[in-house]
């Protein structure tokens, strides 16, 4: 499929309330049809570093939640939750596409500055998500501001992917950051950037300014959500992005280099 139909679900998450999530996410949905739908990080219980507390397993009914709502609509939802798995506490991203098992990237850079690091274990690799002939690149938050980590690579002599999807929980106070990283990793990457923030005050007092987001390769805004509870949808083409990589490769002449850990290992 080369037209991408995708919804970006801004909204102000329940303080460490999964079960009236669940309900507030399904009321968001609810006219929601498609291919993609997106959520915000941690969208069960907000950002929150009580882990042993909140974390559910991928067998907890978040998880079980999004398998029925994507195959409820028709439609694969993405967003992050607090995961336990191995011994571990993760935030990690899910990815649950009609009558298929759930896959999963583990957010990478936990948040040092609200000690994210001291309760959820770092991810270990990155992953590439598929739709019908579109490449994702899931990350989380913080992972934003890393670009050599969100490097589109080449391999098989193409990008290895065609978008970005960043879920967040990030505050009001770095807004302009916000939006200088993501028109940064678009025009970087030669992709699109799909980009879910949320809005209002989380149960440690921390504001948020919404800002969600599609940008093009450009690091044009194709389509913004403001600071309110809303859904944004857009429609992407993969045709374009082909065309756009084209007449313009930069990407041919990006430099060849690797994580240091990755070369260790």
């Amino acid at each position: 499929m080369s037209t991408l139909d995708v919804h970006l679900v801004q909204t102000a998450p329940h303080w460490h309330d999964p079960a009236a999530n669940r309900r507030l996410f399904d009321e968001r949905l609810g006219g929601v049809s498609g291919d993609l739908a997106v959520l915000p990080e941690m969208f069960s219980t907000g950002f929150t570093m009580s882990a042993n507390e909140m974390c559910e397993t991928m067998e907890g009914e978040t998880v079980h939640w999004m398998s029925r709502s994507a195959a409820k609509r028709g439609i694969t939802l993405a967003g992050s939750a607090a995961i336990a798995d191995g011994g571990r506490c993760f935030n990690r991203f899910l990815w649950a596409r009609p009558g298929e098992p759930v896959v999963h990237y583990d957010k990478r850079h936990p948040f040092r500055m609200a000690d994210e690091h001291e309760h959820y274990a770092p991810g270990a690799e990155r992953v590439i998500v598929r739709l019908g002939d579109w490449r994702f690149l899931p990350v989380v938050c913080y992972d934003l501001r890393f670009p050599v980590w969100m490097r589109n690579r080449v391999s098989q002599g193409v990008p290895d992917f065609d978008a970005i999807i960043c879920v967040a929980n990030w505050p009001a106070a770095r807004q302009s950051a916000w939006d200088a990283l993501l028109r940064a990793r678009a025009v970087e990457n030669q992709c699109y950037v799909i980009a879910v923030n949320r809005v209002g005050v989380d149960g440690n007092g921390v504001a948020y300014g919404g800002g969600s987001g599609v940008y093009g390769w450009y690091g044009d805004v194709l389509h913004a959500a403001g600071d309110r509870d809303e859904v944004v949808s857009a429609t992407l083409d993969l045709d374009e992005l082909r065309r756009h990589r084209e007449d313009f490769p930069a990407w041919l002449d990006a430099d060849d280099f690797t994580l240091a850990h990755e070369a260790r290992s």
